[in-house]
């Protein structure tokens, strides 16, 4: 077999195979159709482009996402050390300046392997049977290569939509209504909660119900296809989370628990919160704001919102549709193909959801195409570990929905441990289960454990 490993699409699933593998000197060619052709989401042609929000989220190990990100580390991920580069203060989360994260993945890739800037749209194109191909092309596939893919599978196409949020000009922000505050900030000896990295914007009981009455009337953009039970629940728009019941915002993305208004030292009744987007923290974008609203009504509700009355918007949000194939059907347990076990399919394709769980996939894919190069063997994470759970659901669920991690994918511990401890105590024997697996399998991650 020839040992050039060829991968379809520059996102995160897709750069981080590809500098596993470039890294340990096995040749890779990368197919990325941006900039000649651009997604309804893409802005850029830089790889890796993250198209919704900037964080990663939660940092901390006890928490499904900073135990997987914690995971990532242990086993040396380029595009994890990446985004601790490129970073910008956002409290417990990993959040990025997209833009420097962006163009730092592309410098990396284009030192290390060949890029081809042209867009594959059938997958006969890829003579699997003369080497490996890694499809990685995400939730935005184009129509021709995915309805290639649903011809050479003889199944049919699986999507859900997906939402991003709106990002405002930082010196458009009224600070003297907003205040600077991280979620359950400690009062100083005087009583004055610190300030933190995010933007906080309070409202009243009654600016509460009129911003809620605004979006329910607001003025959808129609999409074909739309339904409602297709939309991904981490990605609802804000409008239909308004639907579901007049209170559903402030136990969803307007919460106040937490957060002290500085001006009235109470919590207030419910609060936008706004996260740095950049470095220089020039723009923020709206958290959990995701939207189909259009843009002349997103303007115009957006600055019913005590501090943003003037707000400028330097990116409306979008909807779009996601593509992913039925991976427990077709796919193995190292996420090649049933049909061609050349074929392997990594990122939100295949069934993960979320920023970080496509650079996991990506990472555990090029792991097992450098054991199979070298080895002839796979490698499946233990079910202890976040990666193990997350893969194991991808490739064996009966009812795949795309999936992003969380401590129900984890098998229950061994021994009775306080409800408050239980994340932790599964995060901390996951992390020990995986330095364990480094060590026995003899993995070269090229990081000091």
């Amino acid at each position: 077999m020839n040992a050039q490993v060829t991968i379809i699409g520059g996102g995160l699933a897709g750069s981080e195979c590809a500098l596993y593998l470039a890294k340990r000197g096995i040749k890779v060619r990368l197919f990325e159709m941006r900039p000649k052709k651009m997604t309804p989401a893409h802005n850029t042609g830089f790889l890796s482009e993250l198209v919704c929000s900037n964080s990663l989220k939660s940092k901390k190990p006890e928490n499904a996402s900073g135990m997987l990100k914690r995971e990532l580390e242990l086993l040396g991920s380029s595009l994890i050390e990446i985004a601790h580069r490129c970073s910008v203060n956002a409290g417990d989360a990993l959040a990025v300046d997209r833009d420097a994260f962006s163009r730092s993945v592309t410098k990396e890739l284009e030192n290390k392997l060949e890029i081809v800037r042209e867009q594959i749209t059938d997958i006969d194109e890829l003579n699997i049977n003369d080497g490996i191909v890694v499809i990685a092309t995400g939730p935005l596939t184009s129509e021709a290569l995915m309805n290639s893919l649903k011809d050479w599978f003889e199944t049919q196409e699986l999507h859900f939509f997906d939402a991003v949020s709106p990002i405002i000009d930082a010196q458009s922000i009224d600070y003297s209504k907003a205040f600077i505050a991280d979620r359950y900030g400690e009062p100083d000896e005087e009583g004055n909660i610190p300030e933190g990295d995010y933007v906080n914007c309070p409202m009243d009981k009654d600016e509460y119900a009129q911003f809620y009455q605004a979006l329910i009337d607001g003025e959808v953009i129609p999409i074909k296809d739309f339904e409602r039970k297709r939309l991904f629940e981490r990605c609802q728009p804000i409008e239909e989370i308004a639907r579901s019941g007049v209170d559903a915002m402030r136990y969803g993305p307007m919460k106040p628990v937490g957060l002290i208004d500085p001006k009235t030292k109470k919590e207030p009744y419910a609060v936008v919160q706004l996260r740095k987007e950049n470095q220089a923290g020039t723009m923020y974008n709206i958290v959990g704001f995701q939207t189909r609203l259009k843009w002349p009504e997103q303007k115009r509700i957006i600055r019913k919102i005590p501090g943003l009355q003037r707000s400028e918007i330097l990116r409306y949000g979008v909807m779009h549709k996601n593509a992913y194939i039925n991976s427990p059907l077709l796919l193995n347990e190292d996420f090649s193909s049933k049909k061609n076990e050349n074929l392997f399919f990594a990122g939100q394709i295949s069934g993960v959801e979320g920023y970080v769980e496509s650079i996991a996939s990506g990472h555990f894919v090029g792991m097992n195409i450098f054991n199979r190069l070298n080895h002839g063997e796979n490698i499946a994470f233990p079910l202890e570990t976040m990666m193990g759970g997350l893969f194991a659901y991808c490739s064996s669920a009966q009812d795949l929905k795309p999936m992003y991690a969380n401590f129900g994918l984890l098998p229950a511990l061994d021994k009775k441990v306080p409800k408050r401890q239980r994340r932790a105590a599964k995060s901390q024997r996951g992390l020990e289960v995986l330095l364990d697996f480094i060590k026995e399998k003899r993995i070269e991650t090229g990081v000091e454990l």
